[in-house]
């Protein structure tokens, strides 16, 4: 059960670093990373991000790419929140297959 704390900063980490990620990857043409979901541990330690990528095929790659470079990314994180958050989270990404899932389900139906 989230508290109303872990929903806001489940907010906040998702809009920061959809921000972060996008400016990140605008460089990499026919490739579009979205924050899908976070969810925040009851201490507010640890953060699970999820991500959806698109295309998909080159998801498990992007998401190991982003886990290489967490450090950064966290570091890059908390400069940004560094006013709003007094504990900057350790951040884990995963990647997000509920689009996968759904387009399949959407095939199986038609057929």
């Amino acid at each position: 059960m989230n508290t109303t704390r872990q929903q806001k900063i489940a907010r906040l980490i998702q809009k920061e670093l959809s921000e972060l990620i996008l400016s990140q990857t605008r460089l990499t043409h026919g490739l579009m990373v979205t924050v899908s979901e976070v969810k925040v541990s009851p201490d507010l330690g640890i953060a699970t991000v999820y991500l959806s990528v698109f295309p998909s095929e080159k998801g498990p790659e992007t998401v190991k790419n982003i886990n290489d470079n967490v450090k950064d990314i966290r570091y890059d994180f908390g400069q940004r929140v560094r006013h709003q958050l007094r504990i900057i989270p350790e951040l884990r990404f995963f990647l997000d297959t509920t689009i996968d899932y759904m387009a399949h389900i959407d095939e199986l139906l038609k057929k």
